[in-house]
């Protein structure tokens, strides 16, 4: 027999859910082919088997978070050789399943499976990170003297509801203090609030910006935006919200709450940048073997523009503001289950070769659920394409910690007046969402104009 576990994808990830399971118990499987598909904090993934064999139990239902390393099924190594009737035998259920599956009900609410942690997307956190003097703090401990064992996450969710963790007992390995823990303490009013968080929230307002909402009040926000008995009316189908849905609406009310959106619009003339896509398309793709498209020509744009205006590349810690030397750019990918943003690291050292060799890697990774937790983390800058499927502009959220996020329109030939003349030449918009705590409109403006110089005046080579 061959343990299956939940892996961990990072290491400031503790658990996981699992959203899919591609095998049923009986099947046949083989050495890494995909077994399951989870979802964390971080990315959703496609987990391989460890072993062939046989599936001989699933311990863990579609839509349960647990823990790292704990055991979600068991394959049977030696059942796959051992004929197709061992390997048809599913095994018998537990008694309680086994009386739901007889009456034709749900499973046991014990089994059901918790609700969505408070979780914001890839690198949130940061954004509400507690100011350094803070952070260097000694780590709780119990008034026993023990120290207390939890996840980065679960701490600022403490701090960001003013929870004791020392009075939470933890479910977690080894006594640790999980999400599902901390949540059910705030949701329960079970834990007891911490006397000198009381004393200081009031301290804290008047220094600093308000802190986020976690993922527990982001709920309650979608929850209660419209009074419930008012949400159903006429014909209506209700549709549960995918695991990487609620991270999305988290994380959504997370941005509008911390930061104070501001926007930007501008219009560019690509003709030049259209005419060499189209005259090296088909040159580019057999030199290099990726496709020339429109995207890293504004990647090496935005590079451009955040050398020159490195406030627009940097993001909020507390009181302070967090100039980043890298050029990290978040590119969204909209996936047929939800959205995604991969990201370029240190795209001021790749060329535009290596930039578009970088997109369609990491696009095609996320749409197979390939990509790792890294890779979607540590983004400094993000773009998104609403143009692709014909948007005129957009006004994008911005992706925390980011303090700004460039908007791409579609390319489309519009007459233009150029030299007292109308002509027609391919023109695009851009907008720019900026968080307008860090970022005037001076800056953000200057910032657009050098991208749209860098557009219009395009110099570099191809290949």
């Amino acid at each position: 027999m061959a343990d299956v576990i939940m892996p961990q994808m990072g290491e400031s990830i503790f658990e996981g859910t699992i959203t899919k399971w591609l095998k049923k118990p009986g099947d046949k499987i083989e050495r890494d082919e995909p077994l399951f598909e989870i979802s964390t904090d971080k990315v959703d993934a496609e987990i391989p088997s460890p072993s062939a064999g046989v599936l001989k139990e699933i311990k863990v239902n579609e839509g349960q978070t647990v823990p790292i390393q704990t055991v979600v099924a068991v394959i049977d190594a030696d059942g796959a050789s051992a004929g197709t009737s061992t390997a048809a035998a599913a095994p018998a259920p537990a008694p309680a399943k086994a009386e739901a599956a007889a009456q034709g009900s749900a499973p046991p609410k014990s089994e059901a499976p918790p609700k969505s942690a408070p979780s914001p997307a890839a690198s949130a956190p940061r954004a509400a990170a507690p100011s350094p003097a803070a952070s260097s703090s000694a780590p709780p401990q119990r008034p026993s003297g023990e120290k207390i064992r939890s996840s980065p996450l679960v701490r600022r969710i403490a701090r960001e509801n003013n929870v004791d963790l020392s009075q939470i007992p933890g479910t977690g390995a080894g006594g640790r203090i999980s999400k599902h823990d901390i949540r059910a303490a705030i949701e329960g009013g079970s834990a007891s609030r911490a006397s000198s968080g009381a004393a200081a929230a009031p301290a804290r307002a008047a220094s600093a910006p308000p802190p986020a909402a976690g993922g527990a009040a982001a709920s309650a926000v979608l929850e209660t935006a419209v009074p419930r008995e008012k949400m159903y009316f006429g014909q209506y189908e209700v549709q549960p919200m995918s695991v990487m849905r609620q991270r999305i609406a988290e994380h959504m009310v997370l941005s509008k709450r911390v930061s104070p959106h501001v926007y930007s619009v501008d219009e560019v003339n690509v003709s030049g940048i259209a005419a060499l896509r189209s005259k090296m398309k088909d040159k580019f793709e057999q030199s290099s073997g990726t496709k020339l498209t429109f995207m890293p020509f504004f990647v090496r744009a935005a590079v451009e523009g955040l050398r020159a205006f490195p406030t627009v590349n940097s993001s909020v810690d507390g009181t302070n503001i967090v100039l980043h030397k890298e050029c990290n750019i978040g590119i969204a990918v909209a996936l047929d289950w939800g959205l995604i943003v991969p990201v370029i690291k240190n795209a001021e050292e790749k060329n535009f070769l290596g930039i578009a060799r970088s997109l369609n890697d990491l696009a095609e990774r996320a749409r197979t659920k390939k990509l790792k937790p890294e890779e979607v983390a540590e983004s400094t800058f993000s773009i998104t394409n609403p143009g692709v499927f014909g948007g005129l502009f957009g006004l994008p959220v911005i992706n925390q910690p980011n303090v700004a996020i460039l908007g791409l329109g579609t390319i489309e030939k519009r007459p233009v007046v150029i030299d007292d003349a109308i002509a027609i030449r391919s023109m695009v918009y851009l907008t720019l969402s900026y968080d307008h705590r860090v970022v005037d409109g001076a800056v953000a403006h200057q910032f657009m104009g050098k991208v749209k110089h860098t557009l219009e005046n395009w110099t570099e080579s191809i290949l």
